[in-house]
């Protein structure tokens, strides 16, 4: 039986751009594409998570939105959940600590990266959602 893993991601609108972050070499789906978020720990919620995440990767905080989807996806190493929610920049700038690059695209050009498959329904709603 594999192992539920359930993560939150956030898709950080700014000047009606998306930002996108590159996962390191040395991680789980490596040089995949993702929206920046992490493990939710035990006790928090996903809002809860989020925050924290975000303040721990990329040096800024966030205001949490709606929910955009919520994917479920079988990988090798355990079956992924994950939440995205809409976010927007509250303090700070994105800064590079545990991802190797990231972009802010608008929404018409996510679908350009080679992203994580959990990421992708997500990537598909937005690109619907947002027409540019």
């Amino acid at each position: 039986m594999k192992k539920d893993i359930h993560v939150v991601g956030a898709v950080i609108i700014d000047n009606g751009r998306i930002l996108c972050a590159k996962r390191g070499m040395e991680k789980s789906l490596p040089g995949l594409w993702e929206f920046p978020g992490g493990k939710i720990e035990q006790g928090e919620t996903p809002q809860e998570s989020l925050r924290r995440e975000i303040q721990e990767e990329m040096h800024c905080e966030v205001e949490i939105g709606e929910q955009v989807e919520h994917t479920s996806y079988e990988y090798d190493f355990g079956i992924v959940h994950l939440q995205t929610y809409y976010c927007k920049l509250t303090k700070g700038t994105p800064v590079l600590t545990e991802h190797t690059e990231i972009k802010w695209l608008a929404a018409h050009e996510l679908p350009s990266l080679d992203w994580a498959p959990a990421d992708i329904p997500a990537i598909e709603k937005l690109a619907a959602t947002f027409v540019n």
